[in-house]
């Protein structure tokens, strides 16, 4: 079974998270679901220099990666991942969709009125208890 590393940007403005929907894939259950924005890391590549790289090809985003917040192993039915969460601030408020469909930024006691990827599930749950 395939295992990735995997980055993810919890990226905070004006009090709000930026959430980003998947498209249709070729799993079932993580399609059209809400993720935190992000993607494998590559070898030889550090966690925060793949979460950028991942941030400006996905969504024309940069970002200050100011701390990491939650490290989640979760086994889905095809593969595993490690994701490595971290706390972002945009540099610029202007986003550009590549390769999500939507995007929204909800306050974290929201976070839930969304249909979450189950790896970022334990990432949603600890940003509502902090927040």
């Amino acid at each position: 079974m395939k295992h990735y590393e995997v980055v993810a940007a919890i990226i905070i403005d004006d009090n709000k998270v930026l959430c980003v929907q998947r498209d249709h894939g070729k799993y079932d259950y993580i399609s059209l679901k809400y993720e935190f924005p992000g993607g494998k890391i590559e070898s030889n590549e550090t966690e925060e220099h793949a979460l950028e790289r991942e941030l400006l090809e996905e969504l024309d985003l940069n970002v200050e990666i100011e701390r990491k917040f939650l490290t989640v192993n979760h086994q889905y039915p095809d593969f595993s991942i490690t994701m490595h969460s971290f706390i972002c601030s945009a540099l610029t408020s202007n986003l550009n969709l590549k390769e999500h469909i939507a995007f929204k930024w909800e306050y974290p006691e929201n976070l839930l009125t969304l249909d979450w990827a189950e790896a970022d599930l334990p990432i949603v749950s600890k940003l509502m208890k902090e927040c």
